[in-house]
């Protein structure tokens, strides 16, 4: 039966007293998931950005073996070769993938992955800050949009809701009235007492409203793996946060877009030390990936995943045995809708004359064309609104085609 709450019971109870309270629900944005997400659509495609922090060296993860200077060009970082214990896997003439992406060999092998190399962001600098502005935003100047790219591509298709696993809403996703935030809370949760007094002092309220309903929305999703599951995203791991992710991604009532995100990719020295930052950096992605495949179930063979960092590293090792900020490097696409098992690359080389500035991995391709293709094709995001809306001055980039199903 349901309990009355005094009037001048939930007059006492402040909005900050109520928020906190409420904190054990999940963090939330005061945002809703329109009804057309929660019926769903034809069909009802799901989207994951996993963004990976600090600048990925897409040599080290997807190795050009095949290319003549690779062993000069990588002196001190090229590792164990193809064949060798722990060394790469050969995915073609040219490119391996890295042992410790075991998960990623696998989705190669069943043609669920796609690589994406010598691949770049409009952008030939070298700051963490200005690119990975850049990479969330869309744009070709840091800090000149307010909003997300892939918020912008949701506010197209309204059927969309989407979520970023992180206390905030990630700015990848700003722009969008139908995203909102997730993460892992210790609190305990509200007790029924707590919950009607906030919904009698929001009544009158409707974003309060609606973001206390979501609230519960939340909890009740996220909540159905129990309390195993319920540890890991306290801990907030990698692993964890994509399992929650997937938690959402296949509730009838939950959105459609994940961005997640990973750090540790920053390999400025001793790059290659077993159990080094970016050693375990690639495990806890591989980890992660295997997760958001194993816990999507049968929703994963609708699902399209695109991982990307902000640039790549320089080419030759430095003087602390580790790689500096550089420019191209290596996304990957991968899922149950994706066309997989190859590599798409216009090889630029790594012989001395082949390299950007002498240093780097030149770019032949720009980065927003794997997404305005995964758009495009995946999400049904017209071209127009490609280039208009969600990418301004990306007249000149053509949508990549061929990396989903059908």
């Amino acid at each position: 039966m349901r309990r009355e709450v005094p009037k001048d019971s939930a007059a006492t109870l402040t909005r900050r007293s109520l928020l906190r309270g409420v904190g054990g629900l999940a963090a939330l944005h005061l945002a809703g998931w329109p009804a057309a997400a929660r019926a769903g659509s034809v069909g009802d495609p799901r989207l994951v950005l996993v963004i990976l922090r600090g600048g990925l060296d897409g040599l080290a993860a997807v190795p050009a073996v095949g290319d003549p200077h690779w062993s000069s060009a990588r002196a001190g970082l090229e590792g164990p070769g193809v064949g060798d214990t722990g060394g790469p896997t050969r995915l073609d003439a040219l490119f391996a993938l890295d042992a410790r992406l075991g998960s990623f060999r696998d989705l190669y092998a069943r043609e669920q992955l796609t690589v994406v190399h010598a691949v770049s962001l409009p952008y030939r600098e070298r700051s963490h800050f200005d690119a990975q502005n850049l990479l969330e935003s869309g744009g070709t100047r840091p800090f000149a949009l307010p909003h997300g790219w892939l918020g912008r591509a949701i506010q197209t298709q309204p059927g969309h809701g989407a979520v970023g696993l992180q206390p905030v809403l990630p700015l990848v996703l700003r722009g969008s009235e139908t995203a909102t935030s997730w993460s892992p809370s210790s609190l305990t949760p509200p007790g029924r007492e707590l919950l009607e007094g906030a919904e009698a002092l929001y009544r009158r309220d409707p974003a309060l409203a609606a973001g206390l309903r979501q609230g519960q929305a939340g909890r009740r999703i996220v909540s159905r793996g129990g309390k195993r599951e319920a540890a890991a995203w306290g801990g907030a791991s990698f692993p964890g946060l994509a399992s929650a992710a997937a938690a959402f991604l296949s509730h009838a009532d939950g959105p459609r877009v994940a961005v997640l995100e990973l750090g540790g990719f920053d390999s400025h020295s001793l790059q290659a030390l077993p159990n080094g930052g970016l050693d375990r950096a690639l495990r806890e992605l591989d980890a992660g990936i295997a997760t958001l495949h194993a816990t999507l179930g049968g929703v994963w063979g609708q699902t399209v995943v695109v991982v990307a960092t902000e640039f790549g590293r320089t080419v030759a090792m430095n003087g602390s045995g580790g790689t500096d900020h550089g420019t191209a490097g290596a996304a990957f696409v991968l899922g149950g809708a994706v066309a997989g098992g190859r590599v798409v690359c216009d090889w630029p080389g790594l012989g001395p004359g082949q390299l950007h500035e002498g240093r780097d991995l030149r770019p032949t391709r720009d980065l927003r064309s794997v997404w305005m293709g995964v758009l495009r094709d995946h999400m049904a995001v017209s071209e127009t609104a490609l280039h208009g809306e969600v990418f301004p001055g990306s007249a000149a980039v053509a949508p990549l085609a061929g990396l989903v199903r059908g």
